[in-house]
């Protein structure tokens, strides 16, 4: 009966740490399972913001672009979503479209600072996925962006 109850107990605390080191090695192995873009992205960000109606790329997105495509660079293994989004003005199919041109400006961007365009993917959400509530300024400037995200 005692070897009984200390064989499960061994056999659990083995399981206990497979499980933990299962999850360790996962994250190392694929990088990018438990971490945010942001965070992977070279830390530079994971997101650029655009002005109203447009889809040209700012200054101030630059540097975000910049630091995503060196790291980019050194792990050519990773390959990147990049999501256009609008704020809630306009009509689904404009933003839809604005979304799109946005998320194209951004590959375009990072395919001329080298990274490779079969490693880059594109899709506009329009106005179906705000990150900041509310019908003001502060939030619609917010809205406008292009996210890139780790597939």
């Amino acid at each position: 009966m005692y070897s009984k109850i200390l064989g499960a107990c061994v056999a659990i605390s083995l399981l206990a740490a497979c499980s933990s080191s299962d999850t360790k090695s996962s994250t190392s192995t694929t990088g990018n399972a438990n971490l945010a873009s942001r965070d992977i992205l070279g830390g530079g960000g994971d997101k650029i913001f655009f002005d109203y109606d447009q889809a040209v790329i700012r200054d101030d997105a630059r540097a975000t672009l910049d630091s995503q495509a060196n790291w980019l660079s050194q792990n050519k293994t990773v390959n990147v979503q990049i999501a256009g989004d609008c704020d809630e003005r306009g009509t689904e199919e404009y933003n839809i479209a604005l979304g799109s041109r946005r998320a194209y400006a951004a590959e375009t961007y990072l395919a001329a600072k080298g990274v490779a365009p079969n490693r880059m993917t594109t899709i506009s959400y329009g106005k179906d996925r705000p990150i900041a509530p509310g019908s003001t300024e502060e939030a619609w400037a917010q809205n406008r962006n292009a996210i890139t995200s780790v597939r």
